[in-house]
């Protein structure tokens, strides 16, 4: 690499160092899993001091490609916690820090004396975070905590399964449960450091994998819930059948085929208007009054759907890439993106536009080409990014001002109020769909009040599936829905009312639509000056694709998220029946709501917002935020993307779609699938005992770290005949007892495994009711806390609330009859 290209910023100028809404706040940071990492290069980006505390020799972090931007603005210290003399310094960091952030296992941080006990005594005011695999309770706690065992034992690996060819579950290579519980961690860190500014005592926070996974699906939950509810009302199908053909009808909006010339593009049209103007492009109009077609895009056999199918990826090839980029370029109403991996995804034209790309000169990895900060503050990163530390660079300045000092009497916890950590914070939502409004249902559950305003006939995620409501139910958890046309003078005037009644602002419009409605940030600021007003939209609020229509399986595409879990899936372009094996992989990996790139947007929404909120009660409040959709996700993929010269490679997953390497991998049993979690060195002499009576691993062959690398083909084939000989669950019972992390890959949806297993519904489920679902089950609140409470609610029908909040703004009966007459609200 060599200079910044054209349109991403180049760190070593003048440029100004940013907003720094958390400076002054000090963070601990002892992870050594990614979770942490990522949680903690969010504060460090917003202005907090963050102290990156590693073992002797270096965090197993420094492994991995991304480390020059999970470190970014990091001290560094050297400690060894065996040690007292360590012990003791880190005594003193947590004494004087606001923050700690650990990815310890429950049983090693009882062991090092960091329990929530112990760190409120040390410092009352502290803020502790603990991002572990299962949660700290439950019956899962005790196993090891890697993202691929939790994909595997939730059910993920077969949610995904058709993105291989081959029969049975698929590995899931995009760290989704990571940027869940990294996410999730930072939403109870800044919830509990807001609740903090009044309240002046700390708490314990915990956020965990399994809960940060169950954040991305958009629906599976409740046509799950439904299909065993109501079985005759409802049947749930899967999109493809065993044989590769399509069954779901958002297989024709959400097509994946090939151009012309061999770029694959995904579309994403799921928005009737949207899905007529695809049609339209294709030249199928025509089908729509022909009976033959009859309820399309929901047919009536399965040769209709599959000739429907073939004639649009026919279409699709007709034209080069050129020429559909002319399309996209001239018609707002249709887009597709180009497939990308890695580093390239980083040169999207928006992402360029927006500044989202930036390179850092660092002395020891040359130029770093990486993302930008996740939130931007008036269109700009809130901070350039800074070099990562050397190892203990900073380690004799922070020994030296670290000496253990008194800690407190931990009465104040016990004293401070215990109610919900964001009572009193109202958010005012103008938005579609899920990537923008699901970050701030996941605040509902914090306490925070959310209005949604919706249209007259509500939001199109309602009408999505065939039930009624289905589609929407999970994302209208815990909101007041008010419906109104925004486009009359008294609708507008009511939403400006609301405006200065509200702590925050949520708008998730495409660029321009908000100004276009009277919605934006300077008309609203304007009503009221302390308001925190997010943007989120798909691209960006201007540029090249400001306007284009955004979703998750186009943004997937685009950001790398398909390629990464499918690699060769693309370079299909030859038969019809190959090019279909492709689309169904490449569709897997992009469409399937229960992990997709919304809820990747949604996480980063609801850190954005508390980020807002917590700089307001600081005095450092913020100009008008924007996340995107592109640019959050190319920080879930910051280790696939991230450039410098010399990286190491990232891991890839084997053509098989088994795993990583022979150690972190599935592996057929003698009745099922397990996956095998044993890739760091010092786990090996307990994986080679608990082996030992089915194979010898002992010998020279595998001896070192080096050599098992070399042999990794040689090494799955012998662990390959060992798994076979055993039942799945064996496996698990006797590696677990070893200290080894497997575990039983389960072939079931993760929603209804969690909706039928007991003890899996106690620990992360919840009850709610709803006018549609009655009283039901629903995934429980994300975060834990040690003195604030949380909350699960149900979802709401569209208008559900319009008369009581006109009510509440002074409308009489008479008037709000009269605005129901005039079709000004309903």
């Amino acid at each position: 690499m060599s200079g910044a290209p054209s349109g991403q910023h180049d760190t070593n100028g003048p440029e100004a160092q940013g907003a720094t809404p958390l400076a002054g706040l000090t963070v601990v940071d002892l992870s050594t899993m990614a979770p942490g990492a990522q949680a903690t290069q969010f504060l460090a980006d917003a202005g907090a001091d963050v102290v990156q505390v590693e073992p002797p020799g270096g965090s197993p972090l420094r492994e991995l490609a991304a480390w020059p931007a999970l470190a970014r603005g990091k001290r560094s210290v050297e400690l060894d916690l065996r040690d007292q003399a360590g012990r003791d310094v880190l005594h003193g960091l947590i004494a004087r820090a606001d923050v700690l952030v650990t990815t310890f296992r429950p049983r090693t941080t009882e062991r090092l004396g960091l329990t929530p006990a112990e760190l409120a005594r040390l410092n009352p005011r502290l803020v502790s975070a603990a991002i572990t695999g299962w949660g700290s309770s439950g019956p899962w706690a005790d196993l090891k905590g890697y993202e691929g065992m939790v994909m595997a034992k939730l059910g993920m690996f077969h949610a995904k399964r058709r993105i291989v060819p081959r029969p049975g579950p698929a590995f899931v290579s995009v760290p989704f449960a990571t940027w869940g519980a990294a996410q999730n961690a930072l939403h109870g860190i800044l919830s509990a450091l807001l609740e903090r500014e009044s309240s002046g005592t700390g708490q314990h926070v915990e956020a965990d994998l399994v809960r940060g996974a169950t954040t991305f699906d958009t629906w599976t939950w409740f046509t799950e819930l439904i299909g065993v509810r109501w079985p005759g009302a409802y049947q749930t199908v899967d999109a493809y059948t065993p044989a590769g053909e399509p069954q779901s009808p958002l297989t024709y909006p959400l097509l994946s085929a090939p151009t012309k010339d061999g770029h694959w593009l995904q579309f994403a049209q799921v928005e009737p208007r949207l899905f007529g103007s695809m049609l339209e492009e294709l030249g199928l109009t025509p089908l729509l009054s022909d009976p033959k077609w009859k309820g399309l895009p929901v047919l009536e056999s399965q040769e209709l759907r599959t000739e429907l199918w073939e004639i649009m990826i026919q279409k699709v090839g007709e034209r080069t890439l050129q020429e559909w980029e002319h399309v996209f370029a001239t018609n707002p109403n249709i887009m597709a993106e180009v497939f990308r991996a890695g580093p390239d995804a980083l040169g999207h034209p928006q992402l360029l536009h927006d500044g989202r790309v930036v390179v850092a000169h660092d002395p020891e990895f040359g130029p770093v080409r990486q993302p930008s900060t996740l939130v931007h503050v008036d269109e700009r990163p809130l901070s350039p990014p800074r070099p990562a530390p050397r190892l203990d660079e900073h380690g004799a300045q922070l020994r030296g001002t670290a000496a253990p000092v008194a800690g407190g009497s931990g009465g104040g916890a016990a004293e401070a109020p215990a109610g919900l950590p964001l009572q009193g914070v109202t958010i005012l939502e103008f938005g579609l769909m899920f990537a923008g409004p699901f970050g701030s249902t996941l605040l509902t559950d914090l306490g925070a009040r959310v209005i949604k305003v919706e249209s007259l006939t509500g939001d199109t995620i309602r009408g999505v599936l065939p039930f009624p409501e289905a589609g929407g139910a999970k994302v209208m958890q815990g909101k007041e829905s008010i419906s109104l046309d925004l486009g009359t003078e008294e609708g507008l005037r009511i939403v400006h009312e609301l405006t200065r009644r509200s702590d925050v602002v949520l708008q998730a419009f495409r660029a321009g639509a908000a100004e276009r409605a009277g919605v934006d940030a300077a008309t609203l600021t304007a009503l009221n000056p302390d308001l925190v007003y997010l943007n989120a939209p798909g691209y960006g609020t201007s540029g090249p694709y400001g306007a284009r229509p955004a979703y998750a399986p186009s943004i997937g595409a685009t950001a790398g998220v398909a390629l990464t879990e499918a690699p060769d899936a693309a370079q299909a372009t030859g038969s019809l029946a190959d090019i279909k094996v492709a689309a169904v992989r490449l569709n897997s990996a992009t469409a399937v709501p229960t992990l997709q790139a919304d809820g990747i947007a949604a996480n980063a929404v609801a850190s954005a917002l508390l980020l807002g909120l917590l700089a307001r009660a600081r005095g450092r409040a913020l100009g008008t935020l924007t996340t995107t959709m592109i640019g959050s996700t190319t920080h879930a993929l910051l280790d696939q993307l991230i450039d410098y010269p010399g990286r190491p490679v990232s891991p890839a997953v084997d053509p098989g779609g088994h795993g990583y390497s022979a150690l972190y991998r599935m592996y057929q049993a003698s009745d099922g699938w397990v996956f095998l979690a044993a890739p760091r060195a010092g786990e090996w002499a307990d994986l080679v005992s608990a082996l030992a009576t089915e194979a010898d691993l002992g010998g020279e062959a595998f001896a070192f770290p080096d050599a098992r690398r070399a042999d990794d083909e040689q090494l799955a084939a012998v662990l390959a005949g060992v798994f076979r000989k055993r039942p799945a669950a064996e496996w698990e019972e006797r590696l677990t007892a070893a200290g080894v992390g497997c575990v039983v890959v389960t072939e079931r949806a993760p929603e209804s495994l969690l909706q039928t297993d007991e003890e899996l519904a106690a620990e992360y489920c919840a009850t709610a009711t709803s006018p549609v679902f009655d009283e039901h089950l629903r995934l429980g609140p994300t975060v834990r806390f040690s003195r604030s409470a949380t909350r699960a609610q149900g979802g709401c029908v569209a208008g559900e609330h319009t008369d009581a909040l006109l009510r509440e703004l002074g409308y009489d009966d008479a008037r709000i009859a009269g605005l129901h007459e005039r079709g000004v609200v309903s």
